[in-house]
């Protein structure tokens, strides 16, 4: 189970609490299980494991940790006692946690050479890092192990950014301009605190997410009649909404295509908040035999299926859920997307290529083979690979405007008219 499902479950007034215990045990998980090792000679039973990694991974660094030392063994204990999964293990974990509180320093110490330890991220993702950027594997890895910013876009068909900023400040929110109509907050809020939420004002969503929509229209024009562009895997239709934001009235026609039934409710929420309107299709977008009416389109955003390994920030399982092979299996798939639309472009029209992958071979190397199999293409210019930016000049200034952003990849493809 993911963990977003799992979050999900728990009770509404508890989330927010179990979701930031949650986050902060999945990011040090590496930290937690070789310290488990030192102090255990047998891995205990699942749930006994689980217990003892969380209260390692919630109290192994003194300046990180939610509660005080004995607070945490105590309560972790007393978690173990009620849980007839864990009873029997109660004793176990209580000597294990004292063990460690009495020599937490050299126990740290000894997991310092273990990389899965000091980077809290499996082995095969660590070296999968350092061959594909070799200068920024380290500043990819202690980013991924951070929070995450709250950034909004602002709907600029009902506000502008300057606007909307003081009525952030008027509520007593802080946040700063990134991007073209990006704010990123000082401090996350519910989403029901932001002014204008409820009436369709501004979304939630990552500066470099943002950046899609301008990336694929800019310079399209409508003629005698609308554009059309498809957004290919739409769900939870942030990006689809972006599109027809930054769009005059009646300009494109957006068709929002998504697999899942479920999924796909998603982008009509999403819609209806905003005010706005797409044609929403629940539709394989890898056959297009099965849904597309025979007209091409003049843009085409396929945001593909990937790793997610640029946004662990805001999802710290997806380090410990994927493994190695699943690199090689969406490459495929997103290989298949890429031969499956690109005949469905104009010629002049675009497809613009984008995953929320910091993997070369989701990212560079799929288009280096997609120009080894179609000639009928050109690359325009792209960011490529955008890294995980954190600390340092993260606040929106011309030399980094999005801020602090997660890790994406670009690339949008230009038809040859002939």
């Amino acid at each position: 189970m993911s963990g977003s499902a799992a979050f999900d479950a728990v009770e509404p007034s508890l989330r927010p609490g179990v979701q930031a215990l949650g986050f902060q045990a999945l990011r040090w998980l590496g930290r937690a299980e070789a310290l488990r090792r030192q102090l255990a000679k047998r891995t205990p039973p699942p749930a006994a494991d689980a217990l003892l990694c969380t209260a390692l991974a919630l109290g192994w660094d003194a300046a990180r940790s939610p509660y005080e030392p004995f607070t945490l063994v105590d309560q972790a204990v007393e978690a173990a006692k009620r849980n007839p999964e864990t009873r029997a293990q109660a004793s176990f974990i209580n000597a294990c946690l004292r063990r460690f509180l009495r020599e937490r320093d050299e126990l740290v110490a000894a997991t310092e050479r273990e990389p899965v330890a000091q980077w809290n991220h499996p082995r095969w993702w660590i070296e999968r890092l350092r061959r594909d950027h070799p200068r920024d594997w380290q500043r990819v890895l202690s980013a991924d192990n951070t929070h995450a910013p709250m950034t909004l876009r602002v709907n600029v068909r009902k506000v502008d950014v300057d606007t909307y900023l003081q009525r952030l400040q008027l509520a007593g929110m802080r946040g700063f301009p990134v991007g073209g109509s990006g704010i990123q907050l000082e401090r996350a809020r519910p989403v029901q605190q932001l002014p204008g939420f409820s009436d369709g004002e501004c979304s939630v969503q990552d500066a470099a997410a943002q950046i899609a929509a301008p990336l694929l229209m800019d310079g399209l024009r409508a003629g005698d009649r609308p554009l059309r562009v498809l957004d290919a895997c739409a769900a939870p239709g942030g990006k689809t909404a972006h599109l027809l934001e930054i769009a005059a009235p009646g300009t494109i026609e957006v068709t929002a295509l998504e697999v899942d039934a479920a999924r796909s409710r998603r982008i009509d929420e999403t819609l209806a908040r905003l005010g706005l309107a797409a044609k929403v299709v629940v539709a394989d977008a890898s056959r297009p035999a099965e849904w597309w009416d025979g007209t091409p389109f003049d843009a085409i955003l396929l945001d593909a299926p990937c790793t997610a390994s640029g946004i662990v920030r805001r999802h710290p399982d997806v380090r410990w859920l994927r493994r190695e092979s699943d690199v090689e299996q969406l490459a495929l798939q997103q290989a298949m997307l890429l031969e499956a639309l690109w005949p469905l472009v104009r010629p002049g029209g675009r497809l613009l290529y984008c995953t929320c992958s910091v993997f070369r071979e989701e990212g560079a190397h799929q288009i280096e083979a997609f120009f080894a199999r179609n000639t009928d293409g050109r690359l325009l210019p792209s960011p490529g690979h955008l890294l995980p930016r954190i600390g340092e000049n993260a606040r929106g200034v011309p030399d980094n405007p999005l801020g602090d952003h997660d890790g994406f990849f670009y690339a949008l493809l230009e038809k040859l008219q002939r």
